[in-house]
């Protein structure tokens, strides 16, 4: 049976289709329904020469200095499926499978990779050539899921943004092939897309198709086409029409609010609830064109974003910690770290998960109640999306007191409401 990578979609919108000179990005993280997922932040760092870093599964050499991160990740791995940087750079990654069955021994997972590229990027392509170089130097490959019954595996695509270009690299084994995007509105899902626009790629990817029989040289280099398993890369984001319908040239609008609604939209299948998987975390973040004004990042820290907040964040020195938000620490007891691994889950939930699963209940057994607290829960969302929207568009420049406590109080304020 082939592994069915999990549906996570993810946007990026560019002005003239967004609103006032911004950049959207946003993402719906489908994973296994009950994986917790934190949001956690890790200030700039120098580090010694030959120092190492420990990722998920391999250890790598560290780089003498780390940008400040904010990290939407799975609290059992080292990585992330979606953050940003304090230089403006936003990226996600989605599994997807190819024709080449991903590799069960463990190296870098598609979501350390969304860290290290984040890291160690000032720039979108910056993070690009951070993450193709990790690639071929280590490659990909260990379980995706904190599963001690089976291997999980994929390969990884990743929309790398900035506030000028984003990127969408695709890849396969150590192999991959890129698109340069710098106008309207592109989504990526759990599906190859890149097709014959090929912006930058592995030195040795059209020698390799060739020597593997999947592409004989004559025809436009297709890569979907080279690596689908079939039919696959045709099937299309279902998620692009809503956003595009928010992008129409008749009101170009694109904006925090319309990505927010996109991700919340259950018919069209952008915000996971099946079975296998749910929606466990989502990610909104504004980057203005403008570099005099600040980049913005909304997090729910938790799962389904229709019944979840959109808190914001913005990087500045010292910026205060958010524990309510991060799961319990297991050190080198995690069942994660020891080998064989996963052979039992520890309790990840954190406080405002936990609070989050009670308003849930809530919803779903006393229905007026639930109505009353969504409604107050979104008044606060749609508060901190005015009082940004202000910060975007004064003239004055930010005083970064004004921030620093931000994302600290959004999700105090929304743990009181539960309370």
């Amino acid at each position: 049976r082939m592994a069915v990578a999990p549906p996570s979609y993810c946007f990026v919108a560019f002005p003239p289709c967004s609103k006032d000179g911004l950049v959207v990005f946003g993402k719906n993280s489908a994973r296994p329904r009950d994986e917790v997922q934190e949001v956690v932040y890790f200030p700039a760092a120098e580090h010694d020469p030959g120092s190492k870093v420990e990722c998920t599964y391999i250890e790598i050499e560290q780089v003498p200095k780390t940008h400040a991160v904010v990290l939407s990740r799975p609290s059992w791995l080292w990585g992330a499926e979606m953050g940003a940087n304090e230089h403006g750079v936003c990226v996600a990654n989605e599994a997807i499978v190819t024709r080449e069955p991903a590799s069960e021994s463990e190296a870098l997972l598609g979501m350390d990779l969304v860290r290290l590229g984040l890291e160690r990027g000032a720039t979108a392509k910056e993070a690009l050539d951070v993450i193709v170089a990790l690639l071929e130097e280590h490659g990909q490959g260990g379980n995706y899921y904190e599963d001690g019954s089976s291997c999980h595996t994929f390969q990884s695509a990743f929309l790398i943004v900035d506030r000028n270009e984003a990127w969408i690299l695709e890849t396969s084994g150590k192999y991959w092939a890129a698109e340069k995007i710098t106008e309207g509105v592109k989504c990526i899902c759990n599906q190859l897309s890149l097709t014959t626009k090929i912006d930058a790629e592995h030195p040795e990817l059209r020698n390799y198709v060739r020597s593997q029989g999947w592409w004989n040289g004559d025809s436009d280099f297709n890569f979907s086409e080279v690596f689908s398993l079939g039919d696959d890369h045709l099937a299309c984001c279902s998620g692009r029409e809503s956003l595009e319908k928010q992008g129409e040239p008749s009101f170009c609008e694109v904006s925090a609010k319309a990505m927010i609604d996109v991700l919340r939209d259950k018919d069209s299948g952008v915000c996971v609830d099946s079975e296998s998987f749910l929606t466990t975390a989502s990610i909104v973040s504004v980057l203005p064109q403008d570099p005099s004004f600040p980049c913005v990042h909304y997090f729910t820290g938790t799962p389904d974003p229709s019944r979840s907040i959109f808190k914001p964040f913005i990087f500045v020195d010292d910026v205060k910690l958010v524990p309510k938000v991060q799961s319990p620490s297991f050190g080198n007891d995690d069942p994660a770290k020891k080998i064989p691994r996963f052979q039992e889950k520890p309790d990840r939930r954190h406080e405002l998960y936990k609070a989050h699963e009670w308003a849930r209940s809530l919803l779903e057994n006393d229905q007026d109640k639930g109505q009353k607290l969504m409604r107050i829960m979104l008044e606060l969302e749609k508060q901190g999306l005015e009082a940004m929207e202000d910060i975007l568009t004064r003239t004055e420049v930010l005083d970064p007191a004004e921030v620093v406590d931000l994302f600290y109080d959004c999700v105090d304020t929304e743990l009181k409401f539960f309370k």
